[in-house]
């Protein structure tokens, strides 16, 4: 851990929450125990990395480790239009061409299948803006449901092919999370949290992020990318050894 470095700010606006009275009672107890994801909705590899995460702190569990899970924003075209775009030319043009854009997905889609992930980018019309999207992450943080929201805005966008751009759609994935939809709404069709979302976001990228999934324990990098559940356990667990034991000295 000590090659790496600290990055407070991935803990973003979300940092107000239960973990931190039990960092105050116990800090020993509570060191390496926070994992910070800084991730965007409409990153393949962030869901993929999502499953090999849970896979990972089951294992975790059955040794006596339970970690705290939270997501963090970063927006992979930060310029997009507030409507989105048409995905294919989007893709096309991004990676080159429509053929180098279909290798990539099949790649994605074999990748997710692997991990039980049922992946249809064909049926994807829209590359959206993602700044609403981090918006409700971060709300459903301050109703203790972010994670649940964050799979369901997975799901809405990779397995169902929705635009989760659409105020509509997001109100869903929060429905899903058990938040009351027209308290969504309300709260969506707001600007609350944008400026904060934008803020993380940059933060995020001064502080070394360039590609996403990444994890952070304690606001330490660990690691970036979607990597084997094995691996994961391996950095989580020399991650929380280090970190319980820099706050017993």
């Amino acid at each position: 851990m000590d090659d790496q470095t600290a990055v407070g700010a991935v803990r973003g606006p979300d940092g107000c929450d239960d973990t931190a009275s039990a960092e105050t009672l116990n800090p020993q107890a509570a060191a390496g125990t926070r994992i910070d994801i800084v991730s965007d909705a409409i990153c393949p590899w962030c869901y993929i990395g999502k499953r090999q995460m849970e896979r990972a702190l089951l294992t975790l569990a059955g040794e006596g480790l339970a970690f705290s899970i939270h997501w963090n924003p970063f927006q992979l075209n930060p310029d997009m239009a507030k409507e989105g775009v048409d995905r294919a030319q989007y893709r096309a043009w991004k990676f080159g061409s429509a053929d180098k854009a279909a290798a990539l997905d099949a790649r994605i889609v074999e990748a997710a299948a692997a991990v039980g992930l049922e992946f249809h980018p064909e049926r994807i019309r829209r590359t959206p803006n993602t700044i609403d999207a981090h918006r409700l992450v971060w709300f459903a943080g301050q109703k203790g449901v972010q994670d649940a929201t964050m799979e369901a805005v997975f799901k809405a966008y990779f397995i169902e092919a929705q635009d989760i751009g659409q105020h509509a759609v997001l109100a869903e994935c929060a429905a899903a999370a058990g938040i009351d939809r027209d308290e969504v709404s309300t709260f969506l069709a707001g600007d609350l949290a944008d400026k904060e979302m934008r803020a993380a976001d940059q933060a995020a990228r001064e502080a070394g992020v360039s590609g996403v999934p990444s994890f952070f324990l304690d606001g330490y990098g660990l690691f970036s990318g979607a990597m084997p559940a094995e691996s994961m356990v391996n950095a989580f667990r020399q991650g929380n050894k280090v970190l319980r034991e820099r706050a017993a000295g």
